[in-house]
């Protein structure tokens, strides 16, 4: 892939290593993340979203209501399954932790399972947030270890979402994209690819979000996240984004979309609203505009070159 020097997405690959790459069992439509609140809304709308996705820790207990809401949930529609306590990237990973989510996905048909490259556990505390830490060899190894003893411990391909970052550590020798595409490559493991998070890292680093694009294999991604973030004024002119996921996707964010679903085609795309949750009808609609832009995708021709 490259930026075609006027601002577009350019990707080369193969479409036949693309195609194979993605999760078969999530189908490549617009998806919303599940709310309780949502329950009767989603189970009775006649035309429910390509698929749902859950927090995996929401979900850890033995029983009651989240469990039998979605064990009907997941006998109508497709489950993505999402980590948010795993630590990849801290020191060691919970073992016991690992377990209950490798439960978990045994008890539903989950049809994918993703993390965040960030840690959020150390010496056994957990610190209730999504951490960044330098990009370098040694981190780059440890990161490698754990998402292998993950899909070992799983038994299949997990996805390894970007995170959101307000600042860049001196000691890093990779950036985030060389990072992450070494991550698969030694791996095997896939992307999610949240352009929420590249939109907001980007802006908030100085840094050019094509060009972030541009150094990705997309043709690794298995899904992509799409999300509100809050501005911050600072001083001057200068403007903090906060990925706080409590709005509808913002016009930058959908501009980055579009371009990046008409270089590679159709891909599972979730729309995540986590604060000031909406309306069902407005989480529906947020997921139709992601699907207009999927369906427009198929009746495009692309010429990808090997």
């Amino acid at each position: 892939m490259s930026d075609g020097g006027d601002g577009t997405v350019r990707i080369s690959t193969s479409p036949c290593v693309a195609s194979s790459l993605r999760d078969a069992g999530l189908p490549a439509q617009a998806g919303i993340g599940f709310k309780p609140r949502h329950y009767g809304a989603l189970s009775e709308d006649p035309q429910p979203p390509g698929f749902i996705e859950v927090h995996a820790e929401n979900y850890l207990g033995a029983g009651g209501l989240p469990h039998a809401q979605l064990a009907a949930l997941a006998g109508r529609v497709p489950l993505s399954v999402h980590g948010v306590g795993l630590s990849i990237g801290g020191e060691q990973l919970d073992v016991s932790h690992l377990d209950r989510i490798a439960a978990l996905l045994s008890r539903y048909p989950a049809a994918s399972f993703s993390e965040h490259l960030a840690w959020s556990t150390h010496d056994g505390r957990f610190f209730g947030d999504l951490l960044p830490f330098p990009y370098d060899d040694a981190a780059l190894s440890r990161v490698c270890r754990h998402v292998t003893r993950v899909q070992e411990r799983i038994g299949h391909r997990m996805l390894l979402e970007n995170p959101s970052t307000y600042l860049a550590y001196a000691a890093s020798s990779l950036e985030e994209p060389q990072f992450l595409a070494e991550v698969v490559a030694r791996t095997g493991c896939g992307l999610l690819l949240d352009l929420n998070n590249v939109h907001v890292s980007c802006h908030n680093l100085g840094r050019d979000a094509r060009a972030y694009l541009a150094a990705l294999p997309l043709h690794q991604v298995g899904e992509i996240h799409l999300a509100g973030h809050a501005v911050e004024a600072l001083d001057g002119a200068a403007t903090l984004l906060v990925d706080d996921h409590g709005s509808p996707v913002r016009d930058a964010v959908w501009a980055l979309y579009a371009e990046v679903i008409a270089a590679i085609g159709p891909v599972p795309t979730l729309i995540e609203w986590d604060t000031d949750v909406p309306d069902y009808a407005v989480l529906r609609a947020q997921a139709r505009r992601a699907q207009a832009v999927l369906d427009a995708s198929r009746s495009t021709d692309r010429t990808l070159a090997a």
